[in-house]
């Protein structure tokens, strides 16, 4: 599978460091794509503020998908093996820390998606959006400007 080098919000170098990001300091990650429950997890780390634990996560995703604490853990287990969460325990809770930021993860996927099935064609892939539905005048104006701003 392609992976993709990523500066990540963490302190550290060393991917097994389980320290609470620092602010304002990058380092370079290794992105890989992630199989489909490994995004759900991740996509709910991403929409709460750090720290989550994993009484959170539970509570939003292992409780609805019918999943038991120890599912959810092997998967956050996966999660900071793959380089995309840490963690460090505080008292008995253990706290999750996005390594890798969603826009960042969601870019990734959309250039594999236009690699592998618009041969790296922007505008294959637009003209795939489109099919037969003719675009709106919004649309064809937002487009416009964007490829304006694209040449400059």
């Amino acid at each position: 599978m392609k992976s993709k080098n990523l500066m990540n919000e963490n302190g550290s170098h060393n991917e097994d460091d389980r320290r609470k990001p620092d602010a304002g300091t990058k380092t370079e990650v290794s992105i890989s794509k992630l199989p489909d429950t490994e995004y759900e997890v991740m996509s709910a780390v991403w929409k709460n503020t750090p720290p989550v634990t994993t009484t959170i996560l539970m509570k939003q995703l292992g409780n609805h998908k019918g999943w038991k604490l120890q599912t959810l853990v092997t998967l956050l287990n996966r999660l900071i093996e793959r380089g995309f969460i840490k963690s460090e325990k505080e008292g008995k809770e253990r706290m999750y820390y996005p390594c890798i930021r969603q826009e960042d993860y969601i870019q990734y996927e959309t250039s594999l998606f236009v690699e592998r099935y618009h041969d790296n064609s922007l505008f294959h892939l637009v003209n795939a959006f489109s099919g037969n539905n003719k675009l709106s005048q919004k649309e064809i104006e937002e487009l416009s400007l964007w490829l304006k701003h694209q040449e400059e």
